[in-house]
């Protein structure tokens, strides 16, 4: 069984990008690396931080206009959870966010796609349905051990 790397998926996202015309500079592909490491849904701030030592003269608006791009060509998802700053995750499988009342901390949680209720919603409604969401909340175990202290 073939596992894919993450330097396979960077090489796709670059070929991707190509395919759309997008020129690849080095800060664009440092940017489209760290999403893919990226487990924890980084705001364009928190990307910015990370590589702003490698790439001095890099900008927040650099970082953003990128993820903005990586969005069109559908690379990666703007998850706008309440808080002004949009937080950023890499597309893959179908997965779920379960997110923090509190802190506003984002966990993946993988769960086999509700393709079912997709197939529902069509049926009752008759929309053409493109997509859905599905958001779980409550506190993370931190935010939690908080409360229960005070």
């Amino acid at each position: 069984m073939h596992h894919t790397t993450e330097h396979d998926i960077l090489k796709e996202s670059i070929h991707k990008l190509r395919e759309t015309g997008v020129r690849i500079t080095p800060q664009r592909q440092a940017v489209l690396n760290y999403m893919i490491k990226s487990d924890d849904h980084p705001t364009a701030d928190d990307i910015y931080k990370a590589l702003v030592d490698e790439f001095p003269n890099i900008s927040v608006a650099t970082v953003y206009n990128n993820l903005r791009l990586f969005k069109d060509t559908g690379l990666v998802n703007e998850l706008p959870y309440g808080d002004a700053s949009s937080r950023f995750d890499f597309i893959t499988s179908a997965h779920y966010h379960v997110i923090c009342t509190e802190c506003g901390k984002i966990t993946d949680f993988n769960y086999p796609a509700l393709n079912e209720v997709e197939t529902l919603a069509k049926h009752v409604t008759n929309f053409d349905i493109t997509h859905h969401r599905m958001e779980v909340y409550g506190l993370c175990p931190e935010c939690a051990e908080n409360t229960n202290k005070s």
